[in-house]
């Protein structure tokens, strides 16, 4: 891997400046329009409100849609959700903000050098001590971003961000205060101290969710589950569950998780307003779940002995004959054998064109994936090394 810490790090003044500003309003607009004293029961409940409907905004918009497809929501949805996360005050959805940056969090997990909030860096530091620092991230080029300047809700959004983040954020809290006579406390309670609550709850994703909680899924990065997370977050306390198959539409893959975001939606996909909801496969939490018991009770992961090769052994020659006797397949090559991918490609949370763009293509030289397989692109998972043996169909002689 690239060892790009040697670039003098750049702290991020403008950034540091509005976060910390925000916060020394908040805390002294709340000393001064002190609940139940001075400030009335609907402004309190407008806080709260704000609070909630912008975390949805993140969890089911910026996170679980935006940023690992894990659905498709028709325009009226995407424009409610693009509204909702502007008022979390967390960035656009567009170019090196929240998807992209997220995305290349799942990528290199835990990474110091390429995961943008990595928790080997410390528990401030996920939290909000990366806020403080300009981003300079060798491999965001990497990542794919298509799907999101194709979408003209997200372009728009990015186009007008900060009048949009200032108007959902603070304006429409405040007029709203003004039906109770209360603007003031309903800027402060709506717009500022509710900014507070979403900041730091969203954060808690970053920061407690790879320090404390239980692993049933995968021990192979720090993301961790609790109960407390979920409440905070919207849903978003299985983590572990989240970070070993990231294109799953739900938090947690049970009814008795806590997951507001997931119902909502299964709500909106009762109403057909949400379409393309992506599960894990049955047999692929089973095993994951198999074998983290097993582990735990033994103290050693159990032995799979990789079975020998007995399929066919093909050279390019017969790749190029197979990709022209059934046009549309993407054939890809790693680590010495050929993967028949297709069927994965509306399941791969990286999409559909990152697949296409390793995959053999006759008459152009050859591209093999084992370099962004093996952690160029993602480091990826034992799950998703061992979903990747379903689509081995022939031995790369070369």
């Amino acid at each position: 891997m690239s060892t790009s810490t040697e670039t003098p790090v750049q702290i991020w003044w403008s950034n540091a400046t509005f976060f910390f500003s925000i916060h020394v309003a908040a805390v002294l607009g709340a000393l001064y329009w002190r609940p139940i004293t001075a400030v009335p029961t609907p402004t309190l409940v407008l806080a709260f409100l704000v609070w909630q409907l912008a975390d949805f905004g993140i969890t089911i918009g910026y996170h679980r849609l935006y940023s690992h497809r894990a659905f498709r929501a028709k325009l009226p949805v995407r424009v409610v959700l693009a509204a909702l996360g502007s008022a979390g005050f967390q960035g656009s959805i567009k170019v090196r903000s929240v998807c992209l940056r997220h995305r290349l969090h799942h990528r290199f997990t835990d990474d110091p050098v390429h995961d943008p909030y990595a928790a080997t860096k410390g528990l401030f530091y996920s939290h909000m001590g990366w806020i403080f620092f300009k981003p300079k991230y060798d491999r965001m080029e990497l990542v794919d971003r298509e799907d999101l300047e194709s979408d003209p809700v997200v372009r728009f959004q990015h186009k007008h961000y900060v009048p949009l983040a200032l108007f959902f954020g603070f304006v429409v809290p405040t007029l709203l205060g003004m039906l109770w006579n209360d603007p003031s406390g309903a800027f402060v309670w709506g717009g500022l101290v509710s900014r507070l609550a979403i900041w730091h709850c969203t954060f808690l994703v970053n920061s407690l969710a790879h320090w404390d909680g239980l692993q049933p899924y995968s021990d192979e990065d720090t993301s961790r589950g609790t109960f407390l997370l979920a409440l905070l977050t919207g849903g978003e306390g299985s983590h572990n569950f989240h970070h070993s198959f990231p294109h799953d539409w739900r938090s947690g893959p049970y009814f008795w998780n806590w997951d507001p975001s997931k119902w909502i939606i299964y709500a909106l996909h009762s109403l057909g307003l949400v379409t393309g909801l992506r599960s894990v496969r049955d047999k692929d939490l089973k095993e994951a779940v198999e074998y983290m018991r097993y582990k735990e009770t033994h103290g050693i992961p159990p032995e799979h002995d990789a079975a020998p090769w007995t399929g066919e052994t093909w050279g390019l020659s017969q790749a190029y004959d197979y990709i022209e006797a059934k046009p549309g397949r993407c054939l890809v090559v790693i680590e010495d054998y050929f993967f028949d991918v297709t069927p994965y490609l509306g399941e791969h949370p990286g999409g559909a064109a990152l697949l296409r763009k390793y995959s053999v293509r006759p008459k152009q030289d050859l591209i093999e994936a084992s370099w962004a397989f093996d952690g160029g692109l993602n480091n990826h998972s034992r799950s998703a090394r061992k979903r990747m043996e379903d689509f081995k169909i022939a031995r790369f002689q070369r």
